[in-house]
């Protein structure tokens, strides 16, 4: 049987700043990022798979310096489109922000995808990965990823059953 562990990227400058950091931000861990990765244990691996944001790399790197690391682009972050690289006070007065804020997430992100998109995305890569890694019988596998990403694959797949917010996942950690 394999295990595969889902973890979040570690920090970066936008997290701290509460920012879309999405597809179109190809943002490097900060310092905070390197500080939180030392305090961490986790599983030995045989596979490493990660989006192919710097984030997520930088992060499975750390983590597991001598596996080597496999890219699926499918697994990436969303595209926040308009709202990239923004917080909550940049976009409070914008009225496409509160458009999507009333819709309760469910509309598309100006220019971007829109949730169900991502979350297809999402959970195909995912499904892709899982079939190649029990076809080639790794035991334990880590994919290094994002919370959306994460988020998206549990709410399909988590046991118990949780909504989408329900899986939010801090940086440095998973399931």
């Amino acid at each position: 049987m394999s295990k595969f562990y889902l973890i979040r990227h570690s920090i970066t400058k936008g997290n701290l700043e509460k920012r879309y950091i999405g597809a179109k931000t190809d943002e490097p861990l900060c310092k905070a990022g390197y500080e939180l990765l030392k305090e961490k244990h986790y599983p030995k691996v045989e596979k490493v798979i990660a989006s192919p944001m710097k984030r997520c790399i930088e992060t499975a790197q750390l983590l597991f310096p001598d596996t080597q690391i496999q890219i699926e682009e499918s697994l990436r972050e969303c595209d926040f489109g308009e709202f990239e690289y923004k917080n909550y006070q940049e976009l409070k007065d914008n009225p496409k922000y509160q458009e999507w804020i009333d819709s309760m997430a469910t509309l598309a992100f100006p220019g971007g995808e829109s949730p169900q998109q991502f979350k297809d995305r999402c959970i195909a890569g995912f499904d892709k990965m899982v079939d190649t890694c029990i076809r080639r019988h790794y035991r334990n596998v880590a994919m290094v990823v994002h919370g959306g990403t994460i988020m998206s694959i549990l709410e399909q797949y988590g046991v118990p059953q949780k909504s989408y917010y329900d899986w939010r996942v801090e940086n440095g950690c998973g399931y």
